[in-house]
């Protein structure tokens, strides 16, 4: 029983490809949002998106189950002309596990994956095969319920916590920072460091002490994103990231500075650095903090009927953004001749130095 709650836990937090699938599938009529459109011929279409649930399968069936799944898929998609016709570039592929359609996804490097995060360590993702330019970062799906305004209303005289964090200590590659946070801040006044569990009381172990926190602790974990960062938002509570690789879902529309703080590993290991911090922050910049927090947790709740303004729209908007650069490297392919030189790659590798910018909606 506990491995299937945490099979569940698994698939709400990587379940994007369900969301997304759900809003282009329903009747227009019912749907809220209006900035996508699908079409039934090819030829009409400016995007495809690829219809795979690539980590219920990737958990539920044997290995090799999967493996002929994802061939199958694989197959059926680049024999399209379609594919052939823009090579799959105007493809979106939901990849949101880092380890979900692992053994095939080279063939399909040219799509634009919709991806947790972009983790450079090479465990997850070989190079070449992402970037900001072509992909696109999106959100976990929260674990824990909204705190609508009625529930924050109330806890704002109970959030006696400074600093919250319950989950597993032991993480892999950039994950190991876990462990020296938690050897640093154990123990420390106004500070709650647990180590997390699975299942529903875990789950309303976590919810609680958010909802009793001023800021909850957000560190990577095996990768540099990780869900926390989305259940602190929803629970209105201040997150405070130490990841210093992880890029962010949207930022090209939302700035996270409003309503976040980030720190580098190197600061937040120092012996005593962190609270120091976070006791300078002054009551007017929580409560400011605090009101943004309530007007953003919007953009991460997913939902059926897809809302204005939430994750699923906020999708359909990024994309739209990538249809001119598209287009640029579909038209450039089609068209060069043998004698030409290579073809232009170009990738934004910048490195990210934890200060996100962006316009806020």
């Amino acid at each position: 029983m506990k491995l299937r709650i945490i099979f569940i836990l698994l698939f709400m937090q990587h379940s994007i490809d369900y969301w997304l699938w759900t809003d282009l599938i329903a009747p227009e009529s019912e749907r809220l949002l209006k900035n996508v459109v699908r079409v039934h011929r090819q030829e009409e279409a400016d995007l495809f998106y690829i219809p795979i649930f690539t980590t219920i399968s990737f958990f539920l069936m044997e290995k090799q189950q999967c493996k002929a799944l994802y061939r199958e898929a694989l197959k059926w998609v680049t024999d399209q002309p379609a594919w052939k016709r823009s090579e799959g570039r105007d493809h979106i592929l939901p990849v949101h596990h880092p380890w979900s359609f692992k053994s095939v996804r080279r063939y399909m490097k040219n799509a634009i994956w919709l991806l947790p995060d972009m983790d450079s360590t090479g465990n997850w993702y070989k190079p070449g095969q992402v970037s900001l330019e072509k992909d696109l970062i999106l959100p976990y799906v929260p674990n824990v319920h909204l705190c609508d305004p009625k529930c924050l209303s109330e806890s704002e005289t109970n959030r006696k916590t400074l600093l919250f964090f319950r989950g597993r200590l032991k993480r892999n590659a950039g994950g190991k920072i876990r462990s020296k946070l938690g050897a640093e801040l154990s123990g420390a006044e106004g500070v709650q460091i647990e180590e997390g569990t699975a299942g529903e009381a875990g789950k309303e172990a976590a919810q609680d002490g958010m909802r009793k926190s001023i800021f909850c602790l957000s560190p990577a974990g095996d990768t540099p994103s990780s869900a926390r960062l989305f259940d602190a938002i929803v629970s209105g509570c201040i997150p405070v990231i130490v990841s210093d690789e992880l890029e962010l879902p949207f930022e090209g529309i939302l700035d996270y500075r409003k309503i976040a703080l980030f720190v580098s590993s190197s600061d937040a290991v120092q012996p005593g650095w962190l609270l120091t911090f976070l006791r300078s922050i002054s009551p007017s910049q929580i409560r400011e903090m605090r009101t943004n927090l309530a007007k953003y947790s919007r953009h991460f709740l997913y939902s059926h009927p897809a809302q204005p303004l939430g994750p699923e729209d906020l999708v359909w908007r990024m994309m739209a953004g990538k249809l001119v650069n598209i287009k640029l490297h579909t038209r450039r392919s089609q068209r060069v001749v043998k004698e030409s030189r290579s073809l232009c790659t170009c990738d934004c590798r910048r490195a990210n130095l934890t200060s996100p910018g962006g316009e806020g909606i």
